[in-house]
C-alpha cells in the first residue's frame, strides 16, 4: 500500500497594503506569494466578479423602469444626472436600451455620452459593470464607441455615480433614430441599418403615472407588462386574492396570465385584445392599482380558492434574469 503523503502547509501570502493589480490567471501573483494569480488574490477577485447581485438597480430612482428598459422595452432613452455634475466637455449622459453594434457606450462627436443598458455584462453585478462603462465613456475621446472591458471587483456602482435625488423619466421611442444625430438626413448604410432595426422593434408605450408599466403590441394580442417593487410573496398573495375574486383583469377581453421575475422584481403580465391601445388600458390599469393596494393591505390567511389561484400564478412565472 502506498504511503499517504502528509499534507504540506501552504505558505502564507505576504502581507500587502494597497490594491493588488490584476494580471493573467497563470502569471505569478503581484503580491509576492510565489503562487499563480488565480490561486492567490485572483480567487477573491473572481468570486467578487461572479457573485450575482439579485437587485442590481435597487436604490436607484425608478428601479422598476430600469428593469423594464433592461428586459422589456426595445427602444427608449433616459437622461442621467451624475452626483458630481457633468465633466467638462460632456454636455449630457443618456441611458439607451441598446446601441448600434451592441456597443456598451458611445461618445458622440459633441462629447455627449450614450450608455447602453441591454448588453451582456462581465460580472454578476450589472450596476458595477454599467458604472465602469460609464466612467470609461466619460474619458473616451469624442466620436468613438466604448469597447467592453473587465470590471474591477471593487469599482463603483451606478448608485455611487448617479444623483439619488434626480428623477428617472424614460422616453419610449418608435425606432432607433436616437442612435444618430440628424437621423432624418441619414442615407446609405446608416439609413438601411436604422430601417432594419426599426422593423424588428415591438411597438411599446409607457403607461403614464404607473412606474414600470408598459403596453406592447403583438401579432395576435397586446400585452401589459408591469414591473413592481412589492415583496414577491406579498404580491403573489394579493394577486391571488384579486384573481379568486374575479377582479384581476383590466376589463372585457383581458386576463392576468402570469408573471415574469426579473432582477429581483416581479412583473405581472396581462393579455389584452389586439384592439386595446396604450391609451385604452391606462384607466383600467390605474383602477387595478387601487385594488391591488387594498389586497396588499390584507393579512388574512388565503382561502382555498385563493391558494388555488396563487398556485396557478406561481406555475406561470418565468424568470428572465
Amino acid at each position: 500500500m502506498a504511503k499517504k503523503r502528509r499534507p504540506q502547509p501552504r505558505a502564507a501570502a505576504p502581507q500587502t497594503t494597497g490594491e493588488v493589480p490584476v494580471v493573467g490567471a497563470r502569471e505569478p501573483c503581484p503580491c509576492g506569494s510565489g503562487r499563480r494569480y488565480k490561486a492567490c488574490h485572483g480567487r477573491s477577485a473572481a468570486h467578487a466578479a461572479t457573485e450575482l447581485v439579485q437587485r442590481p438597480f435597487e436604490g436607484l430612482p425608478g428601479e422598476c423602469d430600469w428593469v423594464a428598459l433592461r428586459e422589456l422595452v426595445p427602444a427608449a432613452t433616459a437622461e442621467l444626472t451624475l452626483k458630481d455634475g457633468l465633466p467638462e466637455g460632456v454636455p449630457s449622459v443618456t441611458l439607451a436600451t441598446v446601441l448600434p453594434m451592441a456597443w456598451p457606450a458611445l461618445r458622440r462627436d459633441n462629447g455627449a455620452v450614450l450608455l447602453g443598458l441591454q448588453n451582456d455584462t462581465a460580472s454578476g453585478d450589472i450596476s458595477r459593470d454599467l458604472a465602469d462603462t460609464l466612467q470609461r465613456a466619460l474619458a473616451t475621446k469624442p466620436g468613438n464607441p466604448v469597447a467592453a472591458g473587465r470590471t474591477a471587483a471593487d469599482g463603483p456602482r451606478l448608485q455611487d455615480l448617479l444623483d439619488p435625488g434626480a428623477a428617472f423619466e424614460p422616453t419610449v421611442h418608435t425606432g432607433f433614430e436616437f442612435w444618430v444625430e440628424n437621423a432624418e438626413n441619414a442615407t446609405g448604410e446608416v439609413a438601411a441599418s436604422l430601417e432594419r432595426a426599426n422593423a424588428a422593434a415591438i411597438p411599446t408605450a409607457r403607461i403614464p403615472g404607473l412606474e414600470g408599466a408598459y403596453w406592447c403590441e403583438a401579432p395576435e394580442k397586446n400585452h401589459l407588462r408591469w414591473v413592481t417593487s412589492y415583496p414577491e410573496e406579498k404580491l403573489l398573495d394579493a394577486l391571488a386574492r384579486l384573481h379568486a375574486a374575479g377582479t384581476s383583469s383590466l376589463g372585457e377581453g383581458t386576463r392576468l396570465v402570469g408573471s415574469f421575475r426579473a432582477h429581483g422584481l416581479v412583473v405581472p403580465v396581462w393579455d389584452l385584445p389586439s384592439t386595446m391601445t396604450a391609451e385604452d388600458v391606462a384607466g383600467p390599469a390605474a383602477a387595478f392599482a387601487e385594488r391591488l393596494t387594498g389586497a396588499l393591505a390584507s393579512d388574512a390567511p388565503l382561502t382555498t380558492e385563493e391558494r388555488r389561484s396563487r398556485g396557478g400564478l406561481t406555475n406561470r412565472q418565468i424568470t428572465l434574469s
